[in-house]
C-alpha cells in the first residue's frame, strides 16, 4: 500500500533484529537485506520493519497463517498490504479497537483521507502521540515522556516514543515500565522462566511475551492483579474468557472491570477507592482512565496502598467552624446585614439567641445570603451579656425581643410566635449555615402541598458526616436521627419522604397550623423534645411532616449552650414525651437498627414498589431503559414510593440521577447483585411489590430471591419481559446464517420463560408478546407499551436534510449494531447516486465504552455524533428517520420517539409489523431485507414532499393513540394494583 508509513523495509533495522540475515547475505552474495527478506526472510516468518510483527501477525489470524502456509500468501505482510489493513492488527503492541475506541467518531474514512493516511495505524504512526492517545492500553506515551526524560540515552533522539520504544535493546526495555498495567521489572522476576524465553529468542521483551504467549492466564502483569483472585472473585465474567471473548482475566478487567470496580487483587478494595469523590472526579473529568490507574499512581505516590481517608474529628471541626465564625465577625459587624422588609414577608424566621454573637451574625449572614425575598427576622434576645445586646446596630430590619434573663429556647420561641407575620415560621438555630437555596426550597416544599404541615433539612454537622436526614420517633419515645454519622450523599438520604418529625434546628411550619397547636408546649421547658412534641401533634392534626434533602444545613452540634447539661435536660423531658403521647408511641416501630429502613418514613397509604433492572434506568442509555425510566417516574406520580436497585453497580453522577428521577425516588446506585440478598434482608417486609424489568435477571436473581422469599411480598412479584428474546434469537440465526437455538420455536420460548413461573403478574410490551408468552404457558399476562407526547419539530420539507438514525448500542452485533452495519454496506451505497451531495447520515444515541464503531465511519457521508441529550435539533435538521433493523423484539421505541418528533420513517418490515403500522400511511416498510427495496423507499419519501407530509402526519396520529400517557398510566396502575393487593 504506497504511502503508508508502515510499508517501507527498513535495512538497517531488520539486519539489527535478524543478525543471521547478514551472514546469508554475505554467504550467498546477496545484494542487501531486501533482496535476502524477498528470496528467505518473507517465507520464513521475518519482519519487514519494526511497525509490522509477522509472527504476531500470523498468530493472531490462524486463517491467514494456513493461507501462508497453502501459498495462497508470501507473508502475512503481503496479506496485511492487500487489505489486511482494513481491520486487522499488525502489531502486539497496536489495537484498532483501543485507538477507534480513543478517538472516537473522529476517525473516519472521510478524516483519514482528509490527512493523507491509509488507516488508522498510518494515522498513529504520523501523529505521533500527538494528543497522548496511543494503540494500546500498555503503551502510554505519558508514562514514556517521563521515562525519557528521566532516562535520555535509552530513547533514540529524532523517533517518535512508539518506534523508539520498538528500537529499544531488550535489557533496556525490560527496565522500563511504559504503561501503569505492566511491570516488566516484576514480571521477570516472578517469571524466570520469561527471562530463559526471551535470551532463546522467543520473545522480543517482557511485554511482547506477555501479550503474546499461548497461555495468557497463567501470567499476572503487575504485583496488583492476580488471574486467579479475578476468576475466583468474578464467576460470572469466566465463561466470556473460557470462550475466548477476553484473552485472559486482566482483558475483561481492563475493559469492564476497573470501570466496574470489580476487585483485582485480594489486597485492593477498588470499589471503596472508586466511590471516593476525588477519585470520581478524576475519572469523570479524563485525568485517569479509570479508578486503578489512579491506584497505581497512589501505590507509586505514596509507596503503599492508599488508605481510607481518616474521619474528621469534630472537636477539631467544631474549632474552626468557631474560629472562622470569629474571624468573620468584624467584617460582617463593620458592613452590616439588611433584613428590612417593606411587604408582606415570605416567611418569618425565629431565632433565639443566648450570647454567642460570632455564630449568631454568621448563620444570620448565610440567612441574608441564601434567600433574596422578604424576610420578617424576629430576634429573642434570652438575657445575652455580650455584644448581642446592641444587635440591631449590626442587623437593620430585625424585630429584637428582649429579655434580661434567660428565658429559654422554648419560652423564646412562643414569645416571638405571636409577633411572626408571615405565612410560614421558620425555626432556626443560631449556630447553623444554610446550604444554596434552602429557605427557597422549603417554602416551595411547603406550598406544594396545603396537607404538608412543616418541612425538615438535611442537617450536616462540621466534621461533614450527617446529624440526621429526618428523623424517628421510637415506640419508646427515643429519637433518632436518620443516618447519622453517614455520609450526607448516600442516596438512601436524598430523596424526599414524610417523616415522623424533623430537628428545629432548621423546621419550617405553617404559622396559622403552629399557632393552633399552641406553639412549643411549655411542659418541655425549658427546651429538648419540644420539636418531637410538636411534630406528633402536626401529625396528629392531619398534617404531613417532609424531609426534603435539598434543604441542607450545617449544624454546629450543640453549638449553643453546654452539651453535658443540654444531655441532662433531654433525658429529664423524654420521660414527659412518653406520658404525654403514650396512644401514638404504641403504634411507632420499636428501638432497633434493624427497623431503621422501616422507621425512616411515614407509611400512611401509600404502597412501595422495589424496582430491580440492569441499570439504574437512564433515559440517555436508550433501548429499554427509556420505557423503564418512563414506569418509574409513573409509579412516582401514582403515589407509589419506589425505590430502584440495579443489578450493576455503576458511578453515576449525582447530576444525573436528579434529571431523570422524580425526587422521591429512592436510587440505590452504588450497589448491585452481590449486595442484593443482605438489601432484602435489611428490608424485610418493606415492600408491597417487586418489580423486575427483563426476563434475564430474573433468571438471575432467582437463587437470590429464593433465599429471601421470607423478606418479600407474597403475591408482589412483577416481571416486565421487556421483550421476548426467542423470537429475535431465530430471527438472528436466519440473518447471519448462524445456528438458531436448540430445539423447536415453541421449546425455545418456554425455556426462555421457566423463571416466569415465580413471578405473579407478567407485563409485555405488545399484544403480540402477550401472545407469546400464553404460548409459553403463563396466562396472566398485561400489556404496557410506550409513553410518548407528540412535540413534531417545525423545519419544513425543503429545510430538511439528510437520514437520521438514533439507537443505543450497548453491544457489538447487537439489533442496532447490526442494522448499521446492514445499512452502511449494503443500503448506502445503492442510495450514492440518489442523495445531493450535502446529505449525510447521522448516527445518534449511547455507545458503550469498548465497541467500535470506527468501520461504520470510513463512510464519507457518515457522522457518528454519540449521545445527544437533547435530539430536538436533529430530528428539526433531518429529512428521513431510518429503521434498519434486521432482528429485534419488543417494541422499538426510537420509532415512535422519531414519529413524535415529526419525522417520517422507512423501517424493515419486522418493526412495522411489532408496531401494528400500516405500510405506505403511517411509514414505509418494505417487506423482507432487500437492500434495494429499503433503498428505494427511502428515495420515495426523500424526494416526495407530498408523501413525507402524508407520512408525517399518520405516525403523529399513531403516537398519540399508541403511547397516550393517561392509558400508559391507568395500564401500569391497574397492574402494580393487582399486585399490591
Amino acid at each position: 500500500m504506497p504511502g503508508a508509513l508502515w510499508v517501507p523495509f527498513d535495512a538497517s533495522w531488520y539486519l539489527a533484529a535478524y543478525p543471521e540475515a547478514a551472514h546469508r547475505i554475505g554467504e550467498d552474495g546477496l545484494a542487501g537485506a531486501a533482496e535476502h527478506y524477498a528470496l528467505y526472510g518473507e517465507a520464513d516468518g521475518l519482519s519487514p520493519n519494526r511497525f509490522f510483527d509477522e509472527r504476531f501477525y500470523r498468530g493472531r489470524y490462524p486463517d491467514i497463517e494456513r493461507d501462508v502456509l497453502r501459498r495462497q500468501w508470501r507473508s502475512g505482510f503481503a496479506h496485511y498490504c492487500a487489505g489486511g489493513w482494513h481491520d486487522n492488527d499488525p502489531h502486539w503492541l497496536f489495537s484498532n479497537r483501543v485507538y477507534r475506541e480513543r478517538l472516537g467518531a473522529t476517525l473516519t474514512r472521510h478524516a483519514l483521507e482528509r490527512g493523507g493516511y491509509v488507516n488508522a495505524y498510518d494515522h498513529y504512526l504520523g501523529e505521533p502521540e500527538r494528543e497522548g492517545v496511543s494503540g494500546s492500553l500498555f503503551f502510554d506515551p505519558q508514562w514514556c515522556r517521563h521515562i525519557a526524560r528521566a532516562h535520555p540515552g535509552h530513547f533514540p533522539v529524532g523517533l517518535s516514543l512508539y518506534a523508539a520504544y520498538l528500537a529499544l535493546p531488550r535489557h533496556v526495555a525490560d527496565a522500563l515500565p511504559v504503561s501503569p498495567y505492566f511491570d516488566p521489572v516484576w514480571y521477570l522476576a516472578r517469571y524466570p522462566e520469561v527471562g530463559a524465553a526471551i535470551g532463546a529468542g522467543h520473545f522480543a521483551s517482557a511485554l511482547h511475551h506477555y501479550l503474546t504467549n499461548d497461555t495468557p492466564r497463567l501470567y499476572d502483569p503487575q504485583a496488583w492483579f492476580s488471574e486467579i483472585h479475578y476468576a475466583q472473585a468474578n464467576a460470572d465474567v469466566v465463561p466470556a474468557i473460557d470462550s475466548g471473548a477476553f484473552r485472559n482475566g486482566y482483558d475483561h478487567f481492563l475493559r469492564f472491570g476497573a470501570f466496574e470496580g470489580r476487585s483485582p487483587h485480594p489486597d485492593v478494595a477498588l470499589a471503596a477507592y472508586a466511590a471516593r469523590s476525588e477519585v470520581q472526579a478524576d475519572v469523570a473529568h479524563g485525568l485517569t482512565r479509570d479508578p486503578y490507574t489512579r491506584y497505581l499512581a497512589d501505590i507509586a505516590r505514596l509507596g503503599g496502598h492508599p488508605t481510607e481517608l481518616p474521619p474528621i474529628d469534630e472537636h477539631h471541626a467544631k474549632q474552626v467552624y468557631l474560629r472562622r465564625a470569629e474571624a468573620l465577625l468584624p467584617v460582617l459587624a463593620r458592613q452590616g446585614l439588611d433584613f428590612t422588609c417593606h411587604e408582606t414577608p415570605s416567611v418569618s424566621v425565629i431565632m433565639v439567641l443566648f450570647n454567642q454573637i460570632a455564630l449568631t451574625m454568621t448563620t444570620l449572614a448565610s440567612l441574608r445570603a441564601n434567600f433574596a425575598g422578604p424576610i420578617d427576622l424576629v430576634l429573642v434576645d434570652s438575657g445575652s451579656h455580650d455584644t448581642t445586646g446592641s444587635i440591631e446596630r449590626y442587623v437593620r430590619g430585625a424585630r429584637v425581643l428582649r429579655f434580661r434573663h434567660n428565658i429559654g429556647y422554648l419560652d423564646g420561641c412562643n414569645a416571638a410566635l405571636a409577633d411572626a407575620r408571615a405565612d410560614a415560621v421558620l425555626y432556626l438555630n443560631n449556630d447553623v449555615t444554610l446550604r444554596p437555596g434552602a429557605v427557597a426550597a422549603a417554602l416551595n416544599r411547603l406550598e406544594a402541598d396545603r396537607a404538608i404541615g412543616a418541612v425538615g433539612a438535611k442537617i450536616v454537622r462540621t466534621n461533614a458526616e450527617l446529624q440526621e436526614a429526618g428523623s424517628i420517633i421510637w415506640r419508646d419515645g427515643t429519637t433518632y436521627g436518620y443516618l447519622r454519622n453517614d455520609n450526607p450523599n448516600d442516596p438512601q438520604a436524598n430523596f424526599v419522604r414524610d417523616v415522623d418529625y424533623c430537628s428545629a434546628a432548621f423546621l419550617m411550619v405553617r404559622t396559622p397550623l403552629v399557632r393552633a397547636c399552641g406553639g412549643f408546649d411549655p411542659l418541655f421547658r425549658p427546651a429538648y423534645f419540644e420539636d418531637t412534641d410538636l411534630c406528633i401533634r402536626i401529625l396528629e392534626a392531619g398534617y404531613r411532616i417532609v424531609y426534603d434533602p435539598t434543604v441542607m444545613i450545617e449544624h454546629l452540634e450543640f453549638g449553643s449552650g453546654d452539651a453535658g447539661a443540654s444531655l441532662k435536660q433531654m433525658l429529664a423531658n423524654h420521660r414527659k414525651l412518653v406520658r404525654r403521647h403514650v396512644d401514638f408511641l404504641r403504634y411507632q416501630q420499636p428501638s432497633h437498627h434493624l427497623n431503621k429502613v422501616a422507621a425512616r418514613g411515614r407509611r400512611g397509604d401509600r404502597r412501595r414498589v422495589l424496582f430491580i433492572d440492569d441499570y439504574v434506568p437512564l433515559r440517555q442509555q436508550g433501548s429499554g431503559y427509556v420505557r423503564s425510566n418512563d414506569i418509574v417516574q409513573t409509579m412516582a406520580r401514582l403515589g407509589y414510593e419506589v425505590t430502584v436497585f440495579p443489578i450493576m453497580a455503576r458511578h453515576i453522577d449525582s447530576v444525573s440521577l436528579f434529571e431523570n428521577f422524580p425526587e422521591t425516588v429512592e436510587i440505590i446506585a452504588d450497589q448491585g447483585i452481590a449486595d442484593l440478598s443482605r438489601f432484602l434482608a435489611e428490608r424485610a417486609g418493606y415492600y408491597d411489590a417487586v418489580w423486575v424489568g427483563r426476563t434475564h435477571n430474573l433468571a438471575r436473581m432467582l437463587p437470590i430471591l429464593g433465599e429471601a422469599n421470607r423478606y418479600l411480598p407474597a403475591r408482589g412479584l412483577v416481571l416486565d419481559t421487556e421483550v421476548v428474546a426467542t423470537p429475535r434469537a431465530f430471527a438472528w440465526s436466519q440473518v447471519t446464517g448462524r445456528a438458531p437455538p436448540e430445539g423447536t420455536f415453541e421449546e425455545a420460548l418456554r425455556e426462555e420463560f421457566l423463571c416466569a413461573y415465580h413471578a405473579q403478574r407478567i407485563v409485555a410490551v405488545t399484544p403480540g408478546d402477550a401472545a407469546l408468552i400464553r404460548i409459553a404457558g403463563h396466562d396472566d399476562v398485561a400489556v404496557l407499551g410506550h409513553m410518548l407526547t407528540p412535540q413534531p419539530s417545525p423545519a419544513p420539507f425543503a429545510a430538511r436534510h439528510g437520514l437520521l438514525f438514533v439507537g443505543a448500542i450497548h453491544e457489538t452485533g447487537s439489533p442496532n449494531h447490526d442494522s448499521l452495519e446492514w445499512f452502511v454496506a449494503e443500503v448506502l451505497p445503492r442510495l450514492e447516486a440518489h442523495l445531493p451531495a450535502d446529505a449525510r447520515v447521522t448516527i445518534a444515541g449511547y455507545v458503550r465504552p469498548g465497541i467500535d464503531l470506527g468501520a461504520l465511519g470510513e463512510n464519507r457521508r457518515v457522522d457518528i455524533v454519540g449521545p445527544v441529550r437533547d435530539l430536538s435539533a436533529l430530528y428539526n435538521r433531518h429529512r428521513v428517520f431510518i429503521a434498519p433493523t434486521r432482528f429485534a423484539g419488543g417494541l422499538p421505541y426510537k420509532v415512535h420517539e422519531a414519529a413524535a418528533h415529526g419525522l417520517p420513517i422507512v423501517a424493515t418490515g419486522l418493526l412495522g409489523e411489532q408496531l401494528g403500522w400500516q405500510d405506505g400511511r403511517d411509514l414505509l416498510c418494505p417487506p423482507g431485507l432487500e437492500a434495494e427495496a429499503f433503498a428505494s423507499a427511502i428515495m420515495r419519501v426523500y424526494h416526495d414532499e407530498a408523501l413525507w407530509t402524508g407520512l408525517r402526519d399518520a405516525a403523529l396520529a399513531r403516537v398519540r393513540h399508541d403511547c397516550d400517557a393517561d392509558s400508559f398510566s391507568s395500564a401500569l396502575d391497574a397492574i402494580l394494583q393487582g399486585a399490591t393487593t
